[in-house]
């Protein structure tokens, strides 16, 4: 099952039977809007708080995935979910009702390869047969803890990215239907010494790089082998910066990538500079553009890569860099 240096092939590839997207009133206004199963027009999601908003978008895309597999809650032997706030506090108290055995995961924005990752080890090994995997983010609540309150109107560079409102959610199963997860590449922190918080796209792109060119070497892969490649929130910026270290390595995918914070908003009529980031923004649109591209059979191969700044409030006050990791999750039809 280990293949080459950091990554493992699956001799039972996992099923995905189930899914589902919720997001925002932004999101659901995007290129991608008629696509989601739901788009609340409220941010507040009918709570009192921002983080309570998070907690409601993981219980409606959570119980939606379960009931798209035709499954009850509890015909989940575990959940792996994660968020971006401190403590997890979006998944525990979000999730809770649902009684589901948990996992709780933070790799940031690429918080979703992980649960996918770790969800395939667990369905592959035999140590369970269904499990929900997913990764939320809320803009407020994230810019609250990261930057600055929404009341304070600051501005924000160009190389900025817009935290996605949304949550996306799999059942994976050893039997049924739907797209076979084949391979996962793992990978490493990487970190460059940049320390704009305000440019995600360039803190996380080389550690996207260096998963997709250890991905090709541990499988002997190149570009053609698959009809996308798709990063989960580089951006405008972050997608130059990729593109130009694979070039360096003698690896060109501008044929095959497609970045989720580039599909998910309009550059031209929604104000979101750089694209969208967040946990929510790559498993949001897996969920409502990708896996149902790969069940028309226009996409037969993928490669999934999530990306995330691995930076905390504390980190970036006392004058940290911001690290970036990436994972890479290969979906066949």
């Amino acid at each position: 099952m280990q293949k080459g240096k950091s990554s493992i092939e699956f001799k039972h590839p996992p099923r995905i039977i189930g899914k589902a997207s919720v997001v925002g009133k932004k999101e659901g206004e995007g290129p991608l809007g008629n696509l989601f199963d739901q788009v609340e027009q409220d941010p507040m999601f009918g709570t009192a708080s921002w983080e309570e908003a998070e907690s409601q978008l993981q219980k409606r895309a959570a119980e939606a995935a379960i009931q798209n597999a035709g499954l009850t809650p509890a015909d989940m032997r575990y959940m792996l979910a994660g968020d971006l706030l401190g403590q997890l506090i979006a998944t525990s108290f979000g999730v809770m009702e649902l009684e589901i055995p948990l996992f709780g995961l933070y790799g940031a924005c690429s918080t979703m390869g992980e649960s996918m990752t770790l969800g395939s080890i667990l369905v592959d090994g035999g140590y369970a047969d269904r499990v929900l995997s997913l990764a939320s983010s809320h803009f407020a609540s994230a810019e609250k803890q990261f930057r600055f309150p929404l009341e304070y109107g600051n501005q924000r560079p160009l190389s900025a990215s817009w935290t996605v409102t949304g949550c996306g959610a799999v059942v994976l199963s050893k039997n049924g239907d739907g797209p076979r997860i084949t391979g996962v590449t793992t990978g490493k922190i990487v970190d460059m010494g940049l320390k704009d918080s305000m440019n995600m796209g360039a803190c996380m792109a080389p550690a996207a790089a260096d998963t997709i060119c250890q991905h090709f070497q541990d499988f002997g892969r190149m570009p053609d082998d698959y009809d996308r490649i798709i990063t989960g929130d580089l951006g405008i910026v972050g997608k130059q910066i990729l593109e130009e270290f694979l070039d360096g390595k003698g690896i060109d995918i501008r044929r095959q990538h497609m970045d989720c914070g580039i599909e998910i908003f309009s550059a031209s009529t929604q104000d979101t500079h750089a694209g969208g980031s967040g946990c929510g923004c790559s498993a949001s649109v897996l969920c409502a553009y990708v896996l149902p591209q790969m069940m028309k059979g226009e996409w037969k191969r993928v490669l999934f890569v999530p990306t995330g700044a691995l930076l905390s409030t504390v980190s970036f006050n006392e004058g940290q860099s911001v690290p970036g990791i990436a994972h890479a999750v290969v979906i066949e039809a």
